[in-house]
């Protein structure tokens, strides 16, 4: 059982996603950085869909009620056990009454908590992750208590920490394909949205990132179509909007971009005011 003592600025539970709904109008959700999520529980032997806790800014605390065995990925939050500080990327044994907390921001955004077998609560529509609506919370509070899986965990810990590409927190280049209405932009508007850089605005959540700098938008009204996170939207007023994990699943706007996976994971790592800069990438 793990306690929220305090859930920071905006924590959830995420896995992989809700797939197979989009028709119902729900969205896919999961773990805004794949990556991060997929290593936690690489380093522990998890299932690659077992839960996790998505962390956003940093200053959450937890106290565990059970011993076991933990990994940290993605952002660096400067994370300790009991005021000692604690390496991420990692295997590390938790022993009852421990408490954990994030602090001053090193680099990233997102950070994951892994559990020994993972967080063990309830799935719907196959999946475990948080999102309005759709699951009883949505997002972690004061006092909440959270199950994990009973563990068979030795007393060991693994001694070598995994060496991350510091890149995948600080390039700004996000590698993308061309999106179905791509071809309509005229040359003009192609080389201002590949050799421009944009910067992300204060408007950046879960549901898409809206990026500061614009591009003449002559569009005419089109139908709503197929959205999917990575998907970028060019706005009537010009804006450019990147469509994250709890993204909508149709959108009236000219989708001129789409994100690559490994894309989407970087982006999911900056905030307000970074810079990224797209790149057409040649499907093999």
């Amino acid at each position: 059982m793990l306690k929220v003592l305090h859930p920071g600025f905006f924590s959830t539970i995420q896995d992989q996603g809700r797939f197979g709904y989009a028709h119902y109008g729900v969205p896919t959700s999961g773990a805004m950085d794949l990556y991060a999520h997929q290593l936690a529980n690489a380093i522990l032997n998890n299932n690659q869909n077992a839960s996790t806790i998505e962390i956003t800014f940093g200053g959450a605390k937890f106290q565990f009620l059970k011993r076991t065995q933990i990994s940290i990925t993605g952002a660096d939050f400067n994370p300790k056990i009991n005021g000692s500080s604690i390496e991420t990327n990692k295997r590390i044994t938790v022993n009852v009454g421990d408490v954990l907390s994030f602090g001053k921001r090193e680099y990233g955004l997102r950070t994951y908590l892994a559990v020994l077998n993972g967080f063990e609560v309830d799935t719907v529509l196959g999946s475990k992750s948080f999102y309005k609506g759709i699951t009883a919370e949505n997002v972690l509070r004061k006092g909440n208590e959270i199950p994990f899986f009973e563990s068979d965990e030795g007393n060991y810990e693994t001694h070598a920490r995994i060496h991350v590409n510091t890149a995948h927190f600080t390039s700004p280049i996000l590698n993308c394909y061309k999106g179905p209405e791509f071809d309509l932009l005229s040359l003009k508007q192609r080389e201002k949205l590949l050799e421009k850089d944009f910067k992300i605005s204060v408007n950046n959540s879960r549901m898409g990132y809206f990026l500061e700098e614009t591009i003449e938008n002559n569009f005419p009204p089109m139908l709503s179509s197929g959205v999917v996170p990575g998907t970028v939207q060019l706005t009537p007023s010009g804006k450019l909007i990147v469509l994250m994990r709890d993204c909508q699943v149709t959108g009236g706007y000219p989708r001129v971009l789409q994100l690559t996976s490994e894309a989407i994971n970087q982006l999911a790592q900056k905030t307000t005011q970074d810079t990224i800069r797209f790149k057409i990438k040649t499907p093999h």
